[in-house]
Order: structure tokens, then sequence, then C-alpha cells
């Protein structure tokens, strides 16, 4: 299992990015997804998640109204819009399996892969 993601950049606060996680190894509509965030000298964060039918979507409160959660089944790939950056939203952000997050703690996966980096910046 691989996930590679993609997508991160470094933006100004109110600014924009989506994200995108292309899977190998893991059917994305097949398994519990979710959005993963690790800030400096944080452990990681569980931000959102979907169901495996695609129509429960799950947002931390520090993230609900500014980010949404999709994935294209045929394209094998979960995607997080992220809209009203803020400073804090700062991190490295994963995909993963939903199963590797207890509540809003996440235990790193060496499948995650290098994750992709999100820098909020006036």
């Amino acid at each position: 299992v691989q996930l590679v993601t993609s997508g991160g950049g470094m933006v100004q606060p109110g600014e924009s990015l989506r994200l995108s996680c292309t899977a190998s190894g893991l059917t994305v509509s097949a398994d519990n997804m979710s959005w993963v965030r690790q800030a400096p000298g944080k452990g990681p964060e569980w931000v959102s998640g979907i169901n495996t039918g695609g129509d429960q979507t799950y947002y931390a409160d520090s993230v609900k109204g500014r980010f949404t959660i999709s994935r294209d089944g045929a394209k094998n790939t979960l995607y997080l819009q992220m809209n009203s950056l803020k400073v804090e939203d700062t991190a490295l952000y994963y995909c993963a399996r939903t199963k590797d997050c207890s509540g809003y703690r996440c235990y790193r996966q060496p499948y995650w892969g290098q994750g992709t980096q999100v820098t909020v910046s006036s």
C-alpha cells in the first residue's frame, strides 16, 4: 500500500489549496479514509474523514466550514479542498485509513508516504 500526496504549497491567510492523495494497493472507495496533519513539534492530528459509501463526511471543529473532503473512485484519489486558510493550518498533510486514528490522535504509518507541506504565512 502506498499513498502519494500532493498539492501543498505556501499561501497567504485567506487563500485556498486543494490537496490530492493517490492510492496504490488500496481502494479509497472501499475503506474509510481520512486526512491527517502534523504541525511542527506536535503529533499527527485527524482533520477530516469520509466513509466507504462516500455519503458521510466528518471534520475537526478547527476546519469545519472551511475544508471539504471528497474522492474520485475512478482515479482512486482522495481530495481535500482547503479554503480560508489560517496560519494555524500550517502542517504536513497526509491521507490515511481512518483506522490509523483514534479520535483526534493518529499513528503515523509507513504507507502514508512523505505527505505534502502546507504553509500559511503573511
